[in-house]
């Protein structure tokens, strides 16, 4: 007789969790963020039930869920937008920041974690999207330039073909603040096809496999803010 078989946790149960886990790592930067979250759901709630309360007919049917649900949606749009940016500044100035923000692209996006440093842990990210290649560099941005130049030549030896962009993750003159830079990237003009993208993918292979051997900086690295996307979406 074979043994049963553990039960699965119920969907609605580990969506819970999820949201409580999130809630959790949000509050840490954003202390008020109980209050608002309740404070937008009474505003949006009396909102939504006045708007519902014009409908012909019997008023509160309609009134009472239509609150309801106005009310819970205004609050998780609240709160996706706010745990994103309390996440933000709680990673901000830890090394690696930006490749953990890097996480937060959706389709259509190659991200590879630094792809080149040197001894003061100075990094340079890569993705490869519709704008082509871009080099995000993270560090001292003197030290940069040349890590970021070294990058580029080897970059345009096997991808001659696709752009090749750079941006330094910062909040000094010229560079792209940390919790800007995600929609920075999706803002950036695309410049070559899904076909082109592959091809480059294709060429830069190469000469990833040569990093293979190279350690990686020491020091720990911030939070998994691609999970804090997940968990706000409950998968």
């Amino acid at each position: 007789m074979s043994s049963k078989q553990p039960a699965a946790p119920a969907p609605k149960k580990k969506r819970r969790q999820q949201f409580s886990e999130t809630y959790r790592m949000a509050k840490k930067g954003d202390p008020k963020l109980g209050l608002i979250l309740l404070g937008t759901f009474l505003v949006f709630g009396l909102v939504g039930f006045g708007l519902f309360w014009l409908i012909p007919g019997p008023n509160w049917i309609f009134a009472v869920p239509g609150g309801i649900l106005t009310g819970t949606l205004a609050t998780l749009i609240v709160f996706g937008r706010r745990a994103q940016r309390s996440m933000y500044t709680q990673i901000e100035d830890q090394k690696g920041a930006a490749a953990a923000a890097l996480q937060m692209l959706r389709r259509g996006w190659v991200s590879k974690p630094m792809v080149a440093f040197n001894k003061q842990q100075d990094v340079v990210h890569r993705v490869v999207g519709r704008p082509g290649i871009i080099l995000i560099g993270e560090g001292s941005p003197t030290r940069l330039k040349q890590l970021m130049a070294s990058e580029r030549r080897k970059h345009e030896r096997v991808a001659t073909d696709t752009p090749i962009n750079e941006v330094v993750v910062g909040r000094g003159e010229g560079q792209v603040p940390l919790p800007k830079l995600v929609r920075h990237l999706q803002k950036m003009p695309k410049k070559i096809r899904p076909a082109e993208m592959t091809d480059t993918l294709n060429r830069i292979k190469a000469l990833d496999a040569q990093r293979s051997t190279l350690p990686l900086p020491k020091g720990p690295m911030p939070s998994n803010m691609k999970g804090m996307r997940q968990n706000m979406r409950g998968r």
